[in-house]
């Protein structure tokens, strides 16, 4: 039983810190309450990928005790008196020792450094962040965790209600300190002064965190008072960020994004970072949260409002993550068609009253079908401050890049699509034959009379996929299935930009990735992949909408793509810092 709930308690501690995480992470909801204003990285991610050491090792102390300790065999449920006596030990030792070791850790440059500088090397606080330190901070957290539970058990008054109570409340306390977002309203604290020296709020513990000189203490400020260590800005700074007068910055650029997939729904920072820190693949223990996600599926419908993600700055500005609440699938139900543009028109309405210097669509938030990529919301609203970019010029120019020098044909799928119309008129410009498939003769004859009179003899209507079978460059842009990629010759190549991609049938062939760039080395506060990009990189429409802001074009990047600006689009790229990937 001992062993039961040792395991009980590990799971129930861990969920304490994700919800904690969970609830931190939630931007949309949270952000006006953030204290520091930065994003975790990647790098802090990594840093505290196994911050539940210390719950394995108090597991291992737990069960070590539980053999030398007779008193700790036959417990009973509950008993009020150990509770109380818990309670004074953790006022009078607990608290008292913790300010002394961490006070005393900050003292000396040395001890510093070799045991308390892994804890402050996390830039954001995090729930996470709370579990991360070397050994020896562990084990005097283990010291300051058991002296109550340890001193009610020996003084026969231990029980296993109070072993779970107090130390779930101990992590509760942890986690809450290290949130980044302030919890308490400053009016609780004005009605109660009292309670200023007997909790701690997650603006107190922030200041021990960004200045290291004051706020030692464990969870009462009263010992920082005693101390003399009490920074006399907690209480000003708290009710500044509780009130809501330490306003959030106005984000210079906006990328609206759209959900895939129930399951890709859950790649998202306020669920598992190290699944979100990680390019998306479906991993078994997700598909075990599919219901919970169908469910806030349904919820976010309900709210019909676009979600703030996540965030980053690239040359010192904010750039936004903006998710539409809709699935993949939605989008091609045609009943759904104005529900997902009023979403979308609302988000554009937004930014520009926020002040949002370009908004960049996602690939199905840009559907020609839906919204003529984009023009519908500029034709309705002709004085829009805010730029509105569909960033595929730069997604043209990304793929159109990645074929090789000396390829004199190509097969093109989506050849009547905005893209395939761009980079069919690119190509025949470079005298390069592309088999263009499409069934509607009409289409193809208006997209060849835009090419110049020598460029139009490049261009070839197809109607089969069998007509692609000698040419080993395929670009492929409306999905196909293992059938269709048979017609392909061993070693042909397949680019893409279709969503969501293709499925790699063939190993005799190659797969390219969706169009992307990956960013600038001095992104700072990026902590979440992509979809299925890696770790930096940003599908070229997002890519596109950063070129667009950070060249301060003033046009709409809205409808057809204009071929003339591909290659302009792409040097633009390059100046900023953008690379292929």
């Amino acid at each position: 039983m001992w062993c039961l709930h040792l395991l009980l308690l590990f799971a129930l501690r861990a969920l304490v810190y994700q919800l904690w995480h969970s609830f931190g992470n939630m931007l949309f909801l949270f952000r006006g309450r953030r204290i520091l204003k930065a994003g975790v990285d990647f790098e802090q991610i990594d840093r505290e990928w196994n911050w539940d050491n210390f719950l394995i090792l108090q597991c291992m102390v737990g069960a070590l005790l539980f053999l030398l300790l007779p008193t700790l065999q036959g417990l009973p449920m509950w008993d009020a008196r150990g509770a109380l006596l818990a309670f004074a030990l953790h006022v009078t030792v607990s608290e008292p020792l913790f300010y002394v070791v961490h006070r005393a850790l900050h003292a000396r440059p040395s001890l510093f450094h070799h045991y308390h500088s892994l804890h402050h090397s996390s830039r954001v606080p995090q729930s996470f962040t709370a579990g991360l330190g070397t050994p020896l901070e562990q084990a005097m957290l283990c010291v300051v965790m058991g002296t109550p539970l340890l001193g009610a058990a020996i003084a026969g008054l231990g029980s296993v209600g109070l072993i779970y109570g107090y130390v779930l409340w101990f992590d509760f306390l942890r986690c809450m300190g290290h949130s980044n977002v302030e919890v308490f309203s400053h009016r609780f604290f004005e009605a109660m002064p009292i309670f200023k020296y007997l909790i701690y709020t997650p603006t107190y513990h922030s200041l021990h965190h960004t200045e290291m000189e004051s706020n030692f203490c464990l969870f009462m400020p009263l010992f920082d008072v005693l101390g003399g260590t009490h920074n006399g800005r907690s209480w000003e700074l708290q009710k500044e960020i509780s009130s809501g007068e330490n306003r959030e910055a106005v984000p210079e650029f906006v990328f609206l994004a759209h959900v895939v997939d129930v399951v890709s729904s859950m790649h998202v920072p306020f669920v598992f970072r190290s699944f979100s820190s990680r390019p998306f693949v479906t991993k078994p223990y997700i598909l075990l949260l599919w219901p919970g996600a169908f469910v806030t599926m349904l919820l976010m419908w309900l709210c019909s409002n676009t979600f703030l993600l996540t965030f980053y700055t690239l040359h010192g500005r904010l750039h936004h993550l903006w998710v539409v609440p809709r699935w993949g699938f939605h989008y091609f139900l045609p009943f759904a068609t104005e529900g997902i543009n009023d979403q979308i028109e609302q988000a554009i309405l937004r930014a520009d009253r926020l002040g949002v210097k370009v908004l960049s669509l996602a690939a199905l938030n840009k559907n020609e079908a839906l919204n003529g990529g984009g023009t519908l919301f500029v034709d309705r609203h002709p004085n829009l401050r805010v730029r509105v970019v569909h960033g595929n010029t730069l997604t043209a120019a990304v793929i159109l890049n990645e074929i090789p020098k000396d390829v004199t044909e190509v097969f093109l799928t989506g050849a009547t699509s905005k893209l395939g119309r761009a980079i069919a008129l690119y190509l025949c410009r470079k005298r390069i034959r592309v088999l263009m498939l499409t069934l509607s003769a009409e289409r193809f004859q208006k997209i060849k009379k835009e090419a110049s009179l020598e460029g139009r003899k490049y261009l070839v209507q197809v109607t089969k996929y069998q007509a692609g079978q000698s040419c080993k460059t395929w670009i492929v842009g409306k999905w196909i299935s293992i059938r269709e990629q048979r017609c392909a010759p061993p070693g042909t190549h397949f680019h893409q930009f279709v969503v969501p991609p293709i499925i790699n049938f063939r190993r005799d062939c190659t797969y390219g990735k969706l169009a992307a760039m990956r960013l600038p080395q001095n992104v700072q506060g990026l902590g979440m992949c992509e979809y299925t990009m890696d770790r930096g990189i940003v599908h070229a429409c997002h890519a596109g909408g950063v070129v667009h802001f950070h060249e301060g074009w003033m046009h709409h990047e809205v409808g057809a793509i204009d071929v003339d600006r591909i290659d302009i689009v792409w040097q633009a790229a390059l100046k900023h810092g953008l690379t292929p990937v």
